[in-house]
């Protein structure tokens, strides 16, 4: 499925790998492809962004887009984020934010984007569940 949409996969999270996919993931950005991450990382806790994508976002000069889908109905895996299929036949709902600009690495920067970037993930989800229920 993330081939089909043209991207790669730079696997790593915070506990394991993580610094070998930033490394990757800076040269796919100076390639000129487009990264995306799931930034609540691979143990959690569910909506809580780990800085990775922030890191990058500031070391690059590349902004963060954050989006969140959302789907009338699907089947959710008995898993640490609840991840969810859709059901055939199922509405899906994208909503997308503004661009977040990190101006460099330090820590604060890092600290008050990573903290921007879970509101607005947070409001993309409120969103997202309106208009589903909206009809």
């Amino acid at each position: 499925m993330i081939r089909r949409f043209g991207y790669g996969t730079a696997r790593g999270s915070t506990s394991r790998g993580g610094a070998r996919a930033l490394v990757q993931l800076r040269r796919d950005l100076a390639a000129g492809k487009p990264v995306a991450f799931t930034v609540d990382g691979p143990r959690g806790p569910a909506r809580v962004a780990q800085p990775g994508a922030v890191f990058l976002a500031g070391a690059t000069g590349h902004p963060l887009l954050p989006f969140h889908i959302e789907c009338s109905a699907a089947w959710t895996l008995n898993s640490w984020d609840r991840t969810q299929v859709p059901r055939p036949f199922a509405r899906i709902v994208l909503a997308i934010g503004p661009p977040i600009h990190v101006p460099d690495t330090t820590e604060p920067a890092i600290a008050d984007r990573r903290l921007h970037l879970e509101e607005q993930l947070a409001s993309l989800e409120r969103r997202t569940r309106v208009m589903l229920h909206s009809k």
